[in-house]
């Protein structure tokens, strides 16, 4: 999968788009390199501008100008944004979805493009192995030298009954100094973006114990999320669900069979949404989203 995509303004299509593997790089300015660059037709550009660099789960930018700042921005982010000073190299940026800015005071189109890295990972949290669960709890005391877990006077030997010196507390507490070695996420969702909220809005019908209900179409979707989305429109719900489906890597639907139904049986099969996500779609962060949250927001520019 493409780790990092480059969005030319006024790109019509996926032909005009630039897609970076990991260890890839792209330059870019008003005289970009023939058919392995990005040409800007703003003057204001520098003929050598920059460079972007693809790693795995973000993208470097490296400055080429001698006077010019460089701006990448969160368009989610409320006003998030870093700044890349001229001449700095392999500057690092974090941001799943980003406007880079060229020209300082300059907003016609030419003078910047948008970066997309879909490959934002997330760590299982250790309440996923452990669960509160004594079976759990005894798989993963499994991971410590010798078999046993201690915390101050109390522990567990990994039979599951209490050790000698103490009783076992809750499961809550024996995972305390359990050492886990984190792994992504198989379907990295952010919670706080609006993709996800118009992946909830597609799978609410079915969450709420309607499955044979209709999957919502873009206008319906728009409708739904303008109380917690009041930017939202129909161009903006359909990019985020082009974007669903390059995120999660659906290949294309069966012809009987819409990208928001694939979409749909997607999520539901993987527990990628679930009924306790549902109240993302009044304004409320989940207790899971909450632990994430980044602030991003898809722009309707893209």
């Amino acid at each position: 999968m493409f780790s990092v995509i480059i969005v030319p303004d006024g790109c019509r299509g996926l032909e005009a788009q630039h897609r970076l593997e990991p260890g890839h790089t792209l330059r870019f300015g008003r005289t970009a390199p023939t058919g392995n660059g990005l040409a800007l037709s703003h003057p204001a550009v520098a003929c050598a501008a920059g460079e972007i660099t693809a790693t795995g789960a973000f993208w470097i930018l490296t400055n080429f100008s001698s006077d010019q700042t460089y701006l990448v921005e969160n368009p989610e982010g409320a006003g998030e944004h870093i700044r890349v000073a001229p001449g700095r190299a392999d500057a690092p940026v974090p941001f799943e979805f980003a406007r880079v800015r060229l020209c300082a005071g300059e907003s016609g189109a030419g003078c910047g493009f948008d970066v997309l890295a879909p490959r934002h990972d997330y760590l299982a949290s250790a309440d996923s192995l452990v669960g509160g669960s004594r079976s759990r709890a005894r798989r993963a005391a499994a991971l410590l030298p010798g078999g046993t877990h201690r915390d101050g006077n109390r522990g567990e030997d990994r039979s599951g009954e209490p050790a000698e010196g103490g009783a076992a507390g809750p499961a809550e507490d024996r995972t305390q100094g359990w050492r886990f070695d984190p792994f992504p996420r198989p379907y990295p969702l952010d919670r706080t973006c609006h993709y996800f909220l118009v992946l909830a809005a597609l799978c609410e019908a079915s969450l709420r114990g309607n499955a044979a209900a209709p999957v919502p179409d873009v206008v319906e979707l728009t409708e739904r999320l303008r109380p917690v989305w009041p930017d939202a429109s129909p161009a903006a719900v359909a990019w985020n669900i082009d974007y669903l489906r390059l995120k999660l890597r659906l290949r294309a639907p069966d012809a009987a069979e819409s990208v928001r139904e694939a979409l749909v049986r997607f999520a539901l099969r993987f527990d990628l949404v679930q009924e306790a996500d549902l109240p993302v779609l009044d304004g409320k962060l989940t207790h899971a989203a909450a632990g994430w949250e980044s602030g991003v927001r898809v722009a309707g520019a893209y």
